[in-house]
């Protein structure tokens, strides 16, 4: 589900058993992350697909890239492997009005 950055705010911080999920390359990350979020490139398919194996399918996971585009792919793919609860933050992380640590 996309989700503008006020509406990913606001269900993040009403969920109890959230995941920030950021899926950009370690070097966009090294340019500063959203604080909390594991991260886990989906460039790199193979590590991708192990990491969505061994997530909780009960967790809601708010998924975040640069720009939206390969964070909205993740969400998808979250959802084809049984995790209902995935949420793109439209925008990605070039739009976010929040501290990056």
């Amino acid at each position: 589900m996309d989700l503008t950055q006020e509406q990913w705010k606001e269900k993040l911080a009403a969920t109890s058993n959230a995941v920030i999920l950021d899926v950009r390359t370690a070097q966009e990350v090294a340019d500063g992350k959203i604080e909390g979020a594991i991260n886990h490139d989906i460039f790199n398919p193979q590590a991708f697909m192990q990491a969505i194996d061994s997530f909780d399918p009960e967790a809601s996971y708010f998924v975040y890239c640069r720009s939206g585009n390969r964070s909205g792919q993740a969400c998808a793919i979250l959802r084809s492997k049984g995790i209902e609860n995935a949420y793109n933050l439209m925008g990605g992380v070039m739009s976010w009005d929040g501290p990056l640590v």
